[in-house]
């Protein structure tokens, strides 16, 4: 369905990520600061990566951030599908 959307027999960070997060966007009240603390209990977290690639992060307009994991993969942020998926 999305282009690069990882499907391995290996589970990648990004992967793990976000089907925890994916969990949290089912609770009542989920927000993006609940997903960046849930994000930031992960110790597989690229944070300089992350905040690099979120520079221009506007809650308003992008409703979450995506997470660029240790080992290079994303767990990317899907606007309009309110969904977080694994990117290569």
């Amino acid at each position: 369905m999305w282009p690069n959307v990882l499907y391995s027999g290996a589970m990648t960070q990004a992967q793990t990520l976000a089907r925890a997060l994916n969990a949290l966007t089912k609770t009542p009240q989920f927000s993006y600061t609940k997903a960046r603390a849930a994000a930031r209990q992960d110790g597989n977290v690229d944070w300089p990566g992350t905040k690099a690639r979120n520079d221009d992060f506007n809650p308003d307009v992008d409703g979450c951030e995506s997470f660029v994991m240790r080992d290079g993969t994303v767990c990317e942020w899907v606007p309009g599908t309110y969904h977080y998926v694994a990117r290569s």
